[in-house]
């Protein structure tokens, strides 16, 4: 449903600005690139926000192991947690986004787990001339350990699958809802982005998450650490532990211990 916002400008009048569509999704494509904080990562993660590291847009996904790309997906992101999110953008007049899109975005993660290599996705990273070690202000030694957990959450499906839209249906919202109630690892939401025009071509977006549960949340909390993750949260509590529990998880593999 159509509506306004009302906003205040510099000499005291208001401006009303009309809800209106996308021209095209390659717009809405290219305004997610330029500007992923429109994700809505604090919605996402009030405490913490998320900061998105964007990889590469239109993300071949192969259908089989050195095969040639069979998928696209439309962006690919990683947070500061080192979790890899797919992003796939529908506008509301599309009919995908009715179900074909859930068929379409489940098949690239199926696929991705198995199928991208860290090497094909560190190397679209570093081709940007960005650095990890800048964008979140770790050292070069934390920086590997932070690629490492990027293919091990990768492996382990500890991904986010993010359907974007300028309005999602109650048939999605339901579909993404079910799934974010049930999956362990992977975390499954909607972005509805809406955009609100002026007379004057002044442009104002509003994002909301759709899908975070109290039951998701239960359901994500009961994951479990994975060594790199471990270490990554530790080296946040004290970087000096990190070779203390380096050490520690040594001894235990001497003694024919296994650690998972």
């Amino acid at each position: 449903m159509s509506g306004s916002i009302f906003v205040v400008s510099e000499d005291n009048k208001i401006l009303e600005l009309k809800e209106s569509k996308y021209e095209n999704e390659a717009i809405f494509q290219e305004l997610i690139e330029k500007y992923p904080n429109i994700l809505a990562g604090d919605q996402i993660s009030p405490d913490n926000p998320r900061k998105w590291i964007f990889i590469a847009r239109e993300m071949g996904v192969p259908g089989e192991d050195g095969g040639n790309d069979r998928w696209f997906l439309d962006h690919l992101f990683i947070d500061q947690d080192a979790i890899p999110t797919f992003v796939e953008v529908k506008r509301s007049s599309d009919t995908r986004i009715r179900r074909e899109v859930v068929g379409q975005m489940l098949d690239y993660a199926a696929n991705a787990i198995k199928y991208w290599s860290i090497d094909t996705i560190r190397d679209l990273y570093e081709q940007q001339n960005k650095s990890i070690c800048d964008e979140l202000d770790i050292d070069e030694k934390s920086e590997n350990l932070f690629w490492n957990n990027v293919e091990s959450n990768l492996k382990e499906g500890k991904i986010r699958l993010l359907f974007v839209a300028d309005e999602i249906p109650d048939s999605l919202k339901n579909i993404i809802q079910f799934l974010n109630n049930q999956m362990v690892n992977t975390e499954v939401l909607g972005v509805e982005i809406k955009q609100f025009e002026s007379d004057r071509k002044i442009k104002t977006f509003v994002p909301t998450i759709i899908g975070k549960t109290s039951s998701s949340i239960a359901v994500k909390n009961k994951t479990s650490w994975t060594e790199e993750g471990f270490l990554m949260a530790v080296k946040d509590v004290d970087e000096d532990l990190v070779d203390v529990c380096n050490a520690i998880l040594a001894g235990f593999r001497s003694f024919g211990c296994e650690i998972n």
